[in-house]
């Protein structure tokens, strides 16, 4: 009894090891190629659920069904123009033909390995056919606003100006994805888009590269610096020539009205003092005071003569002497008279 429970129970677990062997699920993301002693047999399994397969001696092998990432890594490379940069690539790309990318590649490492090669050698091939201009710019009418600040001398020489362009980015990203699409089609692989992800200047041309667009922009600001220059000094010069202007009819008017001034003055002098002769005499007496006091000063000596309009006053004053001092008007003030 016990040794033919043994031998059932034996059997229970082979059969369960066996049906274990046989039978195998497919996701939904995945495909797979059953393969026997390592080579493909029958066609591929692309529906999900449960399958079946020969136990042992038969196996699977899961691919990939969903749209896969390939980014490679930047790479230096000249352009037409002669100018050496790096590019930066990306693209998806699935598998359409498993039974053919098995054959080929195996596995997605091997994949990845193949379209760093195909996808470096095309990218490489289209870099150098075109100029750089090319490669940057994706539309050909677009006009940048800083032109409108240069002028036809600096637009002639080409500062701040787009070169044209014949195809632009997108069309270099065309091409490119056309012939690589061809080369990888062979090993079950549909390249689905390819786009440029980075591009840049190489380390060795970068500075160059800067010091030119320094270069330009310093011109520039250098144009701009000398244009508010020019207008601070027309601005300067209006304001003097106005401040000049506004000077001289401030002294013209002010010479105006002194002089009308002067005039009034003099009329109402000559009225007052023309009343009758006694009033003539007094101003003839107080302007020659007035006089004495403006030639006179402290430790002023003069020496004038008998018939000087100056001395007629001193000459008429009372106890005058032929040869005398007077005291001026001015306090501490002489006179000497020799007559």
């Amino acid at each position: 009894m016990k040794i033919g429970l043994g031998i059932l129970a034996g059997i229970v677990v082979a059969a369960l090891v066996t049906a274990s062997s046989a039978v195998y699920t497919v996701g939904e993301v995945e495909q797979a190629i059953i393969t026997q002693f390592g080579k493909p047999v029958g066609e591929p399994i692309t529906s999900a659920g449960l399958k079946l397969k020969l136990p042992f001696i038969q196996d699977v092998n899961r691919i990939d069904r969903r749209v896969l990432e390939w980014d490679g890594n930047p790479s230096d490379m000249p352009t037409k123009d002669k100018l050496y940069i790096s590019v930066d690539l990306f693209a998806r790309w699935k598998i359409t033909d498993p039974l053919q990318y098995f054959l080929r590649l195996r596995d997605e490492r091997s994949a990845q390995s193949r379209l760093d090669d195909i996808l470096g050698s095309e990218t490489r091939n289209a870099v150098a056919k075109h100029e750089l201009i090319e490669i940057i710019r994706t539309t050909k009418g677009r006009t940048p606003l800083r032109d409108t600040l240069l002028t036809d001398e600096e637009l002639a020489q080409d500062i701040g100006a787009l070169v044209p362009i014949q195809k632009g980015r997108a069309l270099v990203e065309e091409e490119i994805f056309t012939a690589a699409a061809e080369k990888v089609r062979v090993f079950g692989i549909e390249l689905l888009d390819i786009r440029f992800k980075r591009i840049n200047y190489n380390e060795s041309v970068r500075p160059k590269i800067y010091d030119r667009m320094i270069s330009e922009r310093r011109q520039i600001a250098e144009r701009f610096l000398s244009e508010g220059n020019g207008e601070a000094a027309r601005i300067r010069g209006n304001r003097v020539r106005d401040l000049d202007k506004i000077q001289s009819e401030a002294y013209r008017a002010v010479e105006e009205i002194r002089g009308v001034a002067d005039a009034s003055a003099a009329d109402i002098y000559a009225r007052a003092y023309d009343i009758n002769p006694q009033a003539a005499e007094f101003y003839a007496f107080t302007r020659t005071m007035q006089a004495y006091k403006d030639m006179i000063s402290d430790g002023t000596t003069l020496v004038l003569t008998t018939d000087s309009d100056l001395f007629k006053f001193l000459r008429g004053m009372e106890g005058a002497t032929p040869s005398e001092t007077f005291t001026s008007p001015d306090p501490g003030a002489s006179t000497v008279v020799e007559r």
